[in-house]
C-alpha cells in the first residue's frame, strides 16, 4: 500500500484573532467579574484598575504578577497571586464551534493567530493541543505591539510566510478588520452568533472566490 499523497498547498490561507473568536464574550469582562465575585470587591472598582493598566500586559511591559500586585494595591483585593492566576486562566470560555472549524481546515491551508494577549495566558494557549493546528502564533505581549497597529499585521504576514493578500484575517472588532484590510489582508468580521454564515464566507474565500 502506498502512502497517501501530501495535501496540495492552498493558494489562500486564514488567520484569526483569539478573544471573541475562539472565546464567547470578552475575556476581560469575565475575568474582572470573577475577581469581584471571589473577593467581594465591587466589580466597578476592579475594572477601573484592570482597564487602566491592562495595556502594560498587552505589550509585555509587565508580568502578570506585577499587574496583580498593582491591582491589589489599588482595589484592596487580598487574593494571593496563585489563586488569581488560576482564576484568570479559568475565565477563558471556549467557543466550541470555532475550534471545530479550526480542526476541519484543509491540511494545505496555513493558519495563523494574531491576538492582543497577556503573559501566562499566551503560554497557556500555546500549550493547548488544539493550537498545534496553527502554523504561526503572534501575541502582542511577545511582540510589543497590539492591534490595530500596523506592526502587528506586519508581524503576522512575516510569521505566515505569505503575502498578506493570500490570507483572510478574522476578528470580532471592526477597527482591527479595517487595519487588516489596510495591511493587505482580506478582513472578515466575526460574530459568534453568526458562525454558520462565517463558515460559508470562509469557504468561499478558501475556494478562490470573492477576492
Amino acid at each position: 500500500m502506498t502512502d497517501p499523497a501530501p495535501a496540495a498547498p492552498s493558494a489562500r490561507h486564514v488567520a484569526f484573532d483569539w478573544g471573541g473568536v475562539f472565546t464567547v464574550g470578552t475575556f476581560d469582562g469575565r475575568s474582572t467579574q470573577n475577581v469581584a465575585d471571589r473577593s467581594g470587591v465591587a466589580v466597578e472598582r476592579v475594572r477601573e484598575s484592570y482597564f487602566r493598566h491592562v495595556r502594560q500586559l498587552e505589550v509585555g511591559a509587565w508580568t502578570l504578577a506585577r499587574f496583580w500586585t498593582v491591582m491589589q494595591e489599588e482595589t484592596g483585593v487580598t487574593l494571593p497571586y496563585a489563586e488569581f492566576e488560576a482564576l484568570y486562566l479559568g475565565s477563558i470560555a471556549d467557543h466550541a464551534p470555532m475550534y471545530a472549524t479550526l480542526a476541519a481546515l484543509p491540511a494545505g491551508v496555513r493558519v495563523g493567530l494574531l491576538s492582543n494577549n497577556y503573559p501566562v495566558v499566551s503560554d497557556h494557549l500555546r500549550a493547548d493541543p488544539r493550537f498545534a493546528r496553527f502554523d504561526a502564533l503572534v501575541f502582542s505581549n511577545e511582540l510589543g505591539h497590539k492591534k490595530p497597529a500596523p506592526e502587528s499585521f506586519a508581524a503576522l504576514e512575516a510569521a505566515m510566510g505569505l503575502p498578506a493578500a493570500q490570507t483572510a484575517f478574522v476578528d470580532d472588532v471592526q477597527e482591527n478588520i479595517d487595519a487588516a484590510n489596510a495591511a493587505g489582508f482580506r478582513g472578515i468580521l466575526y460574530h459568534h452568533e453568526a458562525h454558520e454564515q462565517f463558515e460559508g464566507e470562509l469557504a468561499v474565500w478558501l475556494g478562490g472566490g470573492e477576492s
